[in-house]
């Protein structure tokens, strides 16, 4: 699927990539974690039967029987937004609590078995934070976040970091976006944000006036170099 950046209006979009408006700097760079600075298929099933593991154990079912309710849940949400809920939002419905569910995560998730550095994304935003401050806007706890951005080689490269312990409200939260632009200060033009997920990361900021670069693979994601540090080097 081709990498596209919308910005507050409308996509520019061409065959073989994508492209900023002429008159557009990008002074920020918010980013989503995971699936959009790493894809691991393997460790983002763990994270599913983490969460899994962590309703049955609170709510006295067994695995089965907490994936199943799962299951039905996000059909049920789905059907109710149309769009496909996060697995706080979830995991919130069938009964959890985020706090719970993230100290549950915190020990039991190893994200250093499953994720090593890629030189492309090290080099991509050393390249870029000298053309704009980076950030990371995530529904991970920061405990996690610390731990996958050591295991890609990641950490120290981001001006801040906003996890979902931050204030307990999950992506996508117009009153979490507020804050993040305030902290930001920068026109919503000129601040962009890049996730995988359209309706989670980026609907949301784009409301607001900010472009927003949807990518679901490295491949993708690296299209960043053509786009900014190109075009404002």
């Amino acid at each position: 699927m081709m990498a596209r950046l919308v910005t507050g209006s409308t996509a520019v979009v061409r065959e073989g990539g994508t492209s900023l408006p002429p008159a557009t700097r990008i002074r920020a760079i918010v980013f989503d974690l995971d699936g959009t600075l790493y894809v691991s298929d393997e460790f983002a099933a763990v994270i599913k039967d983490a969460a899994v593991a962590y309703l049955a154990a609170l709510l006295g079912l067994d695995l089965e029987q907490a994936r199943t309710a799962m299951a039905e849940t996000r059909d049920r949400l789905t059907a109710e937004s149309g769009a496909q809920p996060t697995l706080s939002a979830v995991c919130r419905a069938v009964g959890g609590a985020l706090p719970g569910m993230h100290e549950f995560f915190q020990q039991r998730l190893r994200p250093e078995s499953y994720l090593v550095p890629d030189r492309r994304v090290i080099d991509l935003l050393e390249r870029l934070r000298c053309q704009a401050a980076l950030y990371i806007y995530t529904n991970n706890s920061r405990p996690l976040v610390n731990r996958i951005l050591v295991a890609l080689g990641l950490e120290g490269l981001f001006r801040g970091v906003f996890t979902i312990d931050d204030s307990w409200r999950a992506k996508p939260d117009q009153v979490g976006l507020e804050q993040i632009l305030a902290i930001v200060a920068e026109p919503a033009e000129g601040v962009l944000f890049v996730g995988d997920r359209f309706d989670v990361d980026l609907r949301l900021a784009k409301r607001y006036g900010c472009p927003v670069f949807l990518c679901r693979t490295i491949e993708e994601l690296l299209q960043l170099d053509r786009l900014i540090v190109n075009r404002q080097g």
